[in-house]
C-alpha cells in the first residue's frame, strides 16, 4: 500500500506582526480525501511534532470534506500527535505533501528536516508535492549533487498577485513565486484563486486552496 507523508507548519504567528496563523485546513483535507479514495495510507507530520496550529479562518465546516475529517477519530488522533518531521524515515514513504497556510513561510524554508526528508523521498524515486504556500518548503531543498530540487522545473504556488490581494506582501519574509524563480524554477501563475496545478516529472505543485484537491489527484495518478 502506498504511503504519503503529509506535512504542516508548527508556526502560529505571522512574523513580528503578532497576527495568528497556522496551516490551512482544506489544503490538507482535500488532498487527503483523494489519497484515501485511492486506498493510500497517510501520516501527518509537522516541524516540531505534536499538535500543530490551524489558521482559524480556515475552519470552515460548511466544507463537507473538512467536516468529514474533523469528525474522523483517526484523523484527530494523527492531528493531535503529528510526527516530528526530522524523525521521519524517507524510506517509509512513497510521496511527501506540504500543505500551505501562511505559517509555513516562517518555518518551512530553512528547515533541516524539510531538506533531509524531501531529498530522501525524491532521490528514492518518490513524489514531492505541495500546494499554495506549501512550496515554500521546496525553495531551499538541495539534492545530493548540490543543485536545487526546483531548478529547471515548472512549478506554481501562491502568486504575487494573490499575496497582494490578501495584504500579505509586506508581511511575508519573501514572495514565494520570486524565490522559486531565483532558485531556477519557472513559476507559472494563473488567474487569482483559480484551480491550477503544475506537474513536472515527480514534482507536483498547486497554486492556492482551490487547487488542493487537484494536487491530490495528480499525486494519486503518479503513484498509480
Amino acid at each position: 500500500m502506498k504511503k504519503i507523508l503529509c506535512v504542516v507548519t508548527s508556526n502560529n504567528v505571522k512574523g513580528a506582526t503578532g497576527i495568528p496563523t497556522g496551516f490551512w485546513l482544506s489544503e490538507l483535507t482535500h488532498p487527503l480525501a483523494k489519497f484515501e479514495a485511492a486506498g493510500f495510507e497517510y501520516a501527518l507530520a509537522s516541524i516540531k511534532g505534536g499538535k500543530p496550529p490551524i489558521d482559524a479562518v480556515s475552519l470552515d465546516f460548511n466544507d463537507a470534506v473538512n467536516k468529514k475529517f474533523w469528525d474522523d477519530e483517526n484523523f484527530q488522533r494523527k492531528f493531535e500527535n503529528t510526527l516530528k518531521l526530522y524523525d521521519a524515515n524517507p524510506a517509509d514513504y512513497d510521496a511527501i505533501f506540504f500543505a500551505g497556510g501562511h505559517g509555513v513561510m516562517w518555518d518551512f524554508p530553512d528547515s533541516a528536516a524539510v531538506d533531509k526528508v524531501t531529498r530522501g523521498i525524491y532521490e528514492r524515486g518518490g513524489i514531492v508535492s505541495a500546494v499554495c504556500h506549501g512550496p515554500a518548503a521546496l525553495v531551499n531543498v538541495k539534492l545530493s549533487d548540490g543543485s536545487y530540487l526546483v531548478a529547471g522545473k515548472n512549478v506554481t504556488g501562491f502568486t504575487n498577485a494573490e499575496e497582494d490581494e490578501v495584504q500579505g506582501t509586506a508581511i511575508v519574509p519573501f514572495l514565494l513565486a520570486d524565490k522559486l524563480n531565483e532558485h531556477g524554477a519557472t513559476h507559472h501563475a494563473a488567474a487569482n484563486w483559480s484551480n491550477h496545478v503544475e506537474v513536472d516529472g515527480r514534482l507536483v505543485t498547486g497554486q492556492n486552496p482551490a487547487s488542493a484537491a487537484a494536487v491530490g489527484e495528480a499525486v494519486v495518478k503518479l503513484l498509480s
